[in-house]
């Protein structure tokens, strides 16, 4: 039974007005109140009520900045049932104040956005005529002031100075993929709850153990808070995800910890995407009082996995490794980096958060990175990496600075770390907790960091932070979970660039020092956390940013305040103009930008997991691209933009990551005809062919090496055997290009041949598992003969087929939308190709594709 005294808990979202209001920097506001909902923030409002613009429109951003100066007030009245008063306790719940909030009557305080606060209000509250109001002091100014009061400007790359010294989501400060949009407002939940007694903090961990890691335990620890006269009991049950009880007890004292040992087979362990199933369960826990009534209960979802970093010496070359391991499976990491999924966090409706998790696992990725900063995520994130299998790299929320380090900076970040372990710790998604996202590459960059200070005294250092990432953080990380704590991201070896320990951020394409992409091979590390390439969104998504149509080009003023990053048109030049021959129109510019980046990325993942040989030789073993999203309609390094439209780089990665994959690196080599000329020597041009094998078991393959001379259409074709080792790449073959001649000179060019790779399981050869066409680079020398394209639309699918090699086809279609299967596609004659096309319903599709006679 339940007593009728429960806990019970009711939402504050009703009756809530605001306005702007006066303030030392601000005197002479008139004030005007109009409703609001809540969760909400400023702009938010202003912009329902139609006065601001568009913030993400045309150069609206730049009108919006004063709502960051103001100080504002957001206030309602509420009653509360008489019965609810009766209890011994009567709280106001604020999951999240964004970010220096006050209340008229010292309710609260908080200079925190990350926190949630419990207030008791017993004393205070009342049945009728209850007000609340909440004074938004301006973000910019408070974080101004803690910045002269407190040591002054530190040094930091991206935005203003005195977002170090605030605990708020640091992209709201401008980065170079998002607008300047500092947020002011209630961003989460209020709420009233009374109770004579609840539960609090229930920690539970779970493992997998024994040779087969069939063997499960779990240990919980239960807190429980309020009128504790008499001793509670608990009961408590495990039970599967359709409601089958595994094991219960009903009389449990709730001041014990509780620990099980689960036989073999009585519940199944958790695993990564790819690796096996994501077996889920729940946890319920019911407090009763001496006569067996309930007056609180909460459910908690738990999985059974282990987890950990394995850092142990390689077979062959010096440092060691950074692999993920779980349940005893080494685990190639092939994901995305995440920032937050709108400037506007309170726009994110239901069931968002899903949809870019489901996207993920459309595209045959297996790891999350949430990025240091932005903001500890929704559950509804969390939730989903849990069903989907996608594993979780949680940064805490630093990024790139110098961060302060004082005592009630600390204390306040002490709390946001405790409340954010605890509140991830459940979920078998998140494997690791990072300190910051490249605080330590900033002071290495000044000659900040000495590795040799090995103290633990760094609070009056040139890195003062290093207490916060060094001695605050591990030691809550350690205390409240089993989870592996990383410094930083990156972090290890001699510095942070080491690519022999730890992870590195590779980002010698796009900025450093401008590498080809072709390089991706010599810019290999243990695990690359961060590396990427921009590309255009899908033309929709450029015509969101302006209503006027004379700015829809790519240099307009407009379309420049939509990339944020320095020196965006060199860079992306640079890499346009060394690979293609491109045309400067918009929907030229999209695609040529669209491939491009496909084309970078694809590289990447495609040489970089090839390290990934197996035990002991787990040379590179994740690469995370930046980024799968974007927080507005911009230019970036998404691969989806902020509309969940997928650009063809998303599919081109997806391709890479397929359990079985096939690959190609084709290299000049020039062998000169003995030590004393430089005149005389032979090119001889050479491919190396292997694959990847992401599954836990052998497979004998069949790979058909095919070529196409593109300038006289001759080719050949044999056929190979091999055996791809388990959960490893496996080198199949090298040798000269098939048709290729030699070169004695640099005045003769090399024959256009394009080398096709496709995969073939033995059991089923009608069936295509894996394939890659290596085209001869650059494209811009090539002259791409008429492929004579056959496009075939049946239904919401759409076959391909040529008569001669076709690089790059992008699909799109008038009028409404479709989901697209693939995109940025590779075709070779005799190899039909079909492309699912959901919502395509028989419409004519358009193409577009290299030398298709539009640049």
């Amino acid at each position: 039974m339940t007593d009728p005294f429960a806990a019970v808990r009711s939402p504050l979202d009703q009756n809530w007005q605001f306005s702007q209001v006066s303030s030392q920097y601000w005197p002479d506001v008139k004030e005007s109140w109009n409703p609001c909902k809540v969760p909400t923030s400023v702009h938010v409002e202003l912009k329902k009520l139609g006065k601001i613009p568009d913030p993400f429109k045309d150069l609206n951003e730049w009108e919006v900045q004063w709502i960051q100066e103001g100080d504002w007030v957001f206030k309602t009245t509420f009653d509360v049932e008489e019965s609810r008063l009766k209890r011994k306790n009567v709280d106001l719940l604020f999951e999240g104040l964004d970010t220096y909030c006050t209340n008229g009557k010292s309710v609260t305080t908080t200079e925190n956005m990350f926190l949630s606060h419990r207030v008791p209000v017993k004393d205070t509250i009342k049945a009728k005529g209850n007000e609340l109001e909440l004074r938004f002091a301006s973000p910019w100014h408070e974080a101004r002031l803690a910045e002269e009061n407190n040591g002054g400007p530190m040094p930091l790359w991206m935005a203003a100075s005195n977002r170090l010294y605030s605990r708020k989501a640091q992209y709201g400060w401008g980065w170079d993929w998002g607008p300047i949009m500092m947020t002011v407002g209630p961003w989460k939940d209020i709420y009233v709850e009374s109770y004579d007694v609840r539960l609090g903090n229930v920690r539970i961990d779970t493992t997998l153990s024994g040779s087969q890691y069939d063997v499960a335990s779990l240990k919980a620890q239960f807190e429980v808070h309020g009128f504790m006269k008499d001793e509670f009991t608990l009961g408590v049950t495990l039970k599967t995800a359709e409601g089958d009880v595994i094991k219960t007890v009903t009389d449990h004292k709730s001041s014990s910890g509780l620990e099980w040992k689960l036989k073999s087979g009585e519940v199944e362990g958790w695993y990564p995407r790819g690796y096996g199933d994501q077996a889920l369960y729940s946890f319920d826990i019911e407090l009763k009082d001496q006569k067996g009534a309930v007056v609180d209960a909460l459910t908690k979802r738990v999985a059974f996995r282990s987890a950990k970093v394995v850092q142990e010496p390689l077979d062959g070359q010096d440092g060691t490794s950074f692999v993920f391991e779980v349940n005893g499976i080494r685990v190639f990491c092939g994901g995305s980096n995440w920032i937050p999924a709108d400037s506007f966090l309170t726009e994110i409706e239901p069931g968002r958060f899903r949809r870019w998790v489901e996207l993920l696992a459309r595209g045959n990725q297996n790891m999350l990175r949430v990025w240091g900063g932005g903001v500890y995520e929704a559950e509804e994130l969390y939730d989903a990496c849990d069903e989907y299998g996608i594993l979780v790299w949680q940064d805490f929320m630093f990024g790139c600075g110098l961060y302060p380090s004082y005592p009630q900076l600390n204390e306040s970040i002490k709390s946001e770390a405790e409340q954010a372990v605890i509140r991830l710790r459940d979920h078998p998604s998140v494997v690791i907790f990072a300190g910051n996202n490249e605080d330590y590459q900033v002071a290495e960059s000044l000659g900040f960091m000495d590795y040799n200070d090995n103290s633990g005294d760094y609070m009056n250092s040139k890195f003062p932070a290093r207490h916060i990432y060094e001695v605050l953080l591990p030691e809550v990380v350690d205390r409240l979970s089993t989870i592996f704590y990383h410094r930083s991201s990156p972090y290890g070896g001699k510095d942070t660039r080491d690519p022999t320990v730890g992870d590195i951020h590779q980002w010698n394409v796009w900025h450093g020092t401008q590498e080809p992409w072709t390089n991706w091979d010599k810019l290999a590390g243990r695990f690359i956390s961060e590396f990427g390439m921009q590309g255009y969104p899908n033309l929709r998504t450029v015509n969101e940013w302006s209503d006027d149509k004379s700015q829809l080009f790519p240099q307009s003023r407009v379309s420049v305040n939509h990339n944020k990053a320095d020196g965006f048109e060199r860079r992306l030049e640079l890499y346009l103009m060394e690979n293609f021959r491109h045309a400067f129109d918009m929907p030229s510019y999209v695609y040529y930008t669209q491939v491009m980046q496909a084309e970078c990325l694809a590289a990447a993942y495609r040489l970089w997991r090839r390290n990934f040989k197996g035990r002991g030789k787990e040379y590179t073993s994740g690469a995370l691209v930046w980024q799968i999203n974007d927080c507005w309609p911009c230019v970036s390094w998404a691969i989806a933009d902020y509309y969940l439209r997928p650009k063809p780089a998303f599919f081109a990665i997806a391709r890479e990551l397929k359990p079985y994959t096939v690959g190609i690196a084709r290299k000049d080599i020039k062998k000169m005809k003995d030590k004393k000329t430089s005149a005389f020597f032979e090119i001889h041009q050479e491919i190396q062919l292997w694959g990847c094998n992401s599954t836990l078991k052998d497979i004998d393959v069949i790979v058909q090496l095919e070529t196409f001379n593109l300038a006289n259409g001759k080719g050949e074709k044999q056929s190979l055997n091999a055996k791809l080792a388990s959960n490893a790449s496996t080198e199949i073959w090298a040798g000269q290009v098939p048709g290729q001649s030699i070169r004695t000179n640099d005045a003769q060019t090399p024959e256009p041949i394009v080398v096709q790779a496709r995969l073939y399981d033995p059991a089923n050869l009608d069936t295509v598992v894996s394939r890659y066409s290596n085209w001869p680079e650059p494209w811009k020398y090539l002259t791409f003969p008429n492929p004579n394209l056959k496009v075939k639309v049946n239904g919401d699918q759409v076959e391909l087929s040529c008569d001669k090699p076709i690089k790059g086809i992008v699909l799109d279609v008038e009028g409404d939308e479709c989901e697209w299967s693939d995109q940025a596609v590779d075709l070779f004659p005799g190899d039909t190709q079909i492309v699912e096309a959901k919502g395509l319903k028989g419409r004519e599709v358009i193409t577009r594709y290299l030398g298709d006679g539009t640049a």
